[in-house]
């Protein structure tokens, strides 16, 4: 795109993926809109005080289905046929992993290729506007993917019927499993004891953040094509939730993001490594099964190489303990400014690009030997200093119905659940450390051979 003109919060990466129906709309006017807008719930952002954003009670959007919802995905999929997509080896099922899902119809073998859900059914960045004016004001000021598609799926759903993708819309989630949909207050009570909680905080800002800034730069500037009614931080977050979720990138067209109809039912599994792509023999967005799946069983692809805390950060979800053998959790090691050697240390981390504080993964398997290199050097006594030189070259108040409730628990098993993991990691990281300091003991530091041995990370 050309140069854009809108400051936006560069944190949004797509992921590798992986209703009771409301009135319709008036086609003809947004006024209509205002007026149908349901009531608020109480909601309060995590973002600064200071964001003009920000606000306690949000209303939902009026458009979507309950994320169960088998009716509105039988009514996309009648859609998807009548516009163009080949009769289907999967169905729509109500399943365990995931609400929704999409199960075998019939046997399927290995190595087959499934969906072939045509270009003219994806959304993308180049998608046409049923209302052209607004797209054209978003292009004009060149707007990146991400923000583009997020305001393309809101103009699209408050027109409701007179948009194509009304059926699609009707479909999704009226509330994604988010965390942006997380009160500050659930975020600093459950996830405390994870680092998944500054992230989640973060990703709430920088919506926040960039829904402020097409506001100030666009919206306000055409007031009448982009009405508060309809582009407010409410439906950000609502078409921001879905695109975290949803939105996937497709090697195969050169990385461009979509959101896929239909695809978007598959959920994910740690145990597949399939996922979605540009089929160019078929012309269609295919995946290829690397597992056979009997009649009835539910089909899965990956959502990419994923930690539990990163699966519930994008997708609203934690794995069941031990099952994801991707899971991690992230440990900040960092140099204590107070170090007679602080200068030398940072001078010979940042020759190998690295910086005073760094986080690393710890796995249940392991850590990067990477970590070990960085720690030894943190923790070298000063009279060690002249080999750095060497190694560089080298749960809220009030009263809550009975829906809020169970939502309360809902978020309380998901944290449980990430932190039970992460934890599982900590306690295996620290055994293995007290085995080895315990070897350690029995002779002598060798800590200079350590080093030299360490100082080969850094060629």
């Amino acid at each position: 795109m050309a140069t854009s003109t809108t400051a936006l919060h560069p944190q949004f990466r797509p992921p590798l993926r992986a209703p009771a129906r409301r009135r319709p709309l008036p086609h003809s006017s947004y006024s209509s809109f205002a007026r149908a807008r349901p009531r608020t719930t109480i909601r309060a952002s995590a973002a600064s005080a200071s964001a003009p954003a920000q606000q306690e009670a949000v209303a939902g959007v009026p458009w979507g289905c309950e994320i169960e919802s088998l009716e509105s995905a039988a009514s996309l999929e009648r859609w998807l046929i009548d516009s163009g997509l080949p009769e289907q080896r999967l169905a729509i099922q109500r399943v365990d992993v995931g609400e929704r899902g999409l199960a075998a119809l019939k046997n399927i073998r290995k190595g087959e290729k499934l969906l072939f859900v045509p270009p003219a059914l994806v959304i993308t960045a180049d998608s046409e506007w049923s209302r052209p004016e607004v797209g054209e004001v978003m292009k004009r000021n060149a707007v990146p993917d991400w923000p583009l598609i997020a305001t393309y799926l809101i103009s699209e759903a408050s027109l409701e019927g007179s948009s194509r993708w009304s059926s699609y819309i009707a479909a999704l989630p009226r509330q994604p499993y988010s965390l942006l949909y997380w009160t500050r207050a659930e975020l600093d009570a459950y996830l405390v004891a994870s680092p998944i909680r500054e992230r989640a905080v973060q990703r709430i800002t920088d919506v926040i953040g960039t829904y402020n800034d097409l506001r100030d730069r666009i919206f306000s500037k055409h007031s009448d094509l982009f009405p508060e009614e309809v582009y407010n931080i409410e439906t950000f977050l609502w078409s921001f939730g879905i695109l975290f979720s949803r939105l996937v990138r497709l090697p195969s067209m050169d990385g461009r993001v979509a959101l896929v109809p239909w695809a978007d039912m598959l959920n994910h599994s740690p145990e597949v490594e399939t996922f979605l792509d540009f089929d160019k023999s078929s012309q269609g967005i295919v995946f290829t099964t690397d597992r056979a799946y009997q009649p009835g069983e539910q089909v899965f692809i990956s959502y990419g190489k994923k930690s539990s805390g990163e699966l519930l950060l994008s997708y609203g979800f934690v794995p069941k303990e031990g099952t994801n053998p991707n899971d991690s959790v992230e440990l900040l090691v960092s140099i204590d400014k107070s170090d007679k050697c602080y200068k030398e240390k940072l001078k010979a981390l940042k020759r190998n690009g690295l910086s005073a504080s760094e986080s690393f993964p710890l796995r249940v398997t392991g850590w990067p030997v990477e970590l070990m290199a960085y720690a030894f050097l943190v923790v070298s006594p000063p009279d060690m200093s002249q080999r750095f030189e060497e190694g560089g070259n080298g749960s809220p108040q009030g009263s809550i119905n009975a829906k809020q409730a169970n939502r309360t628990l809902l978020l309380k098993q998901l944290a449980k659940d990430l932190c039970i993991s992460e934890r599982r990691i900590l306690y295996r990281t620290q055994y293995i450390l007290r085995r080895r300091l315990r070897d350690m003991r029995g002779g002598e530091l060798r800590a200079l051979s350590l080093f030299n041995g360490l100082r080969k990370l850094f060629k």
